[in-house]
């Protein structure tokens, strides 16, 4: 397992998410095939859902056993099965309309690889900056308010942006595009609040 190029991968998600996508295309020449065949990204991905939660725990003053439900809440429900959910979606759009030709197709394994790429960043504005502001969120300030409702834009933004990067890094999808007409859409539902 590669773990200082799957480091590379989680910073670079934050700094310079095209970098991480142009290292996919990189992978088609050299392996034939986008997805990731090293489980090192998963491993630090799991680590950083364990850390996370730990912290969401103290803050939150659970229980072991409440503990382990949220923790097995966010690996299998908001990571996992988004991410099945929302990859077969999306493997399904795009194979179905955004393809020019027929000679490739979208791997599904690509798209869960972008749900997971697209997932680490919201994961650590929500889950470990927040943090540091939650008693504060829980409160009737309305600067926490505003606060929250920032984090949680950004946090949308990013996914939304670096499935996007994902999409449009395949040179055989047309329109792709079409997968950040929703960051507009989301920034004038938050002015609105």
């Amino acid at each position: 397992m590669d773990f200082e190029f799957a480091i590379w991968q989680l910073v670079y998600l934050f700094i310079a998410p095209q970098k991480v996508y142009r290292n996919f295309q990189y992978r088609k020449q050299t392996k034939s095939q986008f997805a990731r065949d090293d489980p090192a990204f998963l491993v630090l991905l799991s680590f950083w859902l364990l850390f996370t939660s730990i912290g969401f725990a103290i803050v939150l003053d659970l229980t072991f056993f409440r503990f382990i439900i949220f923790l097995l809440y966010v690996i299998f429900v908001d990571c996992i099965g988004a991410g099945l959910l929302i990859a077969t979606i999306f493997w399904y759009i795009s194979n179905k309309y955004f393809r020019r030709g027929t000679d490739q197709d979208v791997e599904w394994a690509y798209t869960f690889d972008v749900h997971l790429n697209a997932f680490f960043p919201p994961l650590t504005i929500l889950h470990f900056c927040l943090l540091f502001f939650y008693t504060g969120l829980i409160g009737d300030h309305s600067k926490f308010l505003i606060l929250g409702n920032t984090f949680w834009l950004i946090a949308a933004c990013y996914y939304i942006y670096i499935t996007f990067l994902g999409y449009s890094s395949l040179r055989f999808l047309q329109h792709t595009q079409v997968f950040q007409r929703a960051i507009p859409t989301m920034h004038g539902s938050s002015e609105s609040l």
